[in-house]
């Protein structure tokens, strides 16, 4: 007798979508750092040889990394030479992950909302004369945690 589990559809990570509010010309086809780490501090007590206490302290997030595809508009550009220029404006960031549907309208599975978040880094494309690839932005936004939705 053969017995049938049923099997959650994967949600792949190919389907996202970031939003930053008051940016609507930015298409991302890459995103990654969406990482977390809390520290440890070790602590041998006296007189316990069987284990060191591990305490934790504190919790770093890694910088968001963002890949598109070149876009005529120069919103993201402006947005870092503000920080550039010493006036930090932090933006309401999501990153969304869609459910895998290839007809009709994909639904939202997953969110996070990135805190307090402003460009530190902006890489133009790189230009070659002899190859065909796409042009490509690459901006990395740091940030002081998420809340997943």
């Amino acid at each position: 007798m053969a017995v049938q589990y049923a099997v959650a559809d994967p949600f792949f990570a190919a389907k996202f979508w970031v939003e930053i509010a008051g940016l609507t010309s930015a298409y991302f086809t890459e995103c990654s750092g969406l990482s977390a780490e809390t520290e440890v501090t070790e602590y041998a007590e006296g007189g316990l040889n069987d284990y060191v206490h591990k305490l934790p302290t504190r919790t770093r997030y890694t910088n968001i990394t963002l890949r598109r595809g070149w876009v005529e508009t120069d919103d993201l550009w402006q947005w870092y030479s503000s920080v550039i220029a010493g006036q930090i404006q932090t933006k309401p960031v999501s990153i969304i992950l869609y459910e895998n549907k290839v007809e009709g309208t994909a639904q939202p599975k997953a969110r996070w909302d990135l805190i307090q978040a402003y460009p530190v880094k902006w890489q133009g494309p790189e230009f070659r004369s002899d190859g065909n690839a796409i042009a490509v932005e690459t901006l990395e936004i740091a940030h002081s945690g998420w809340q997943r939705q």
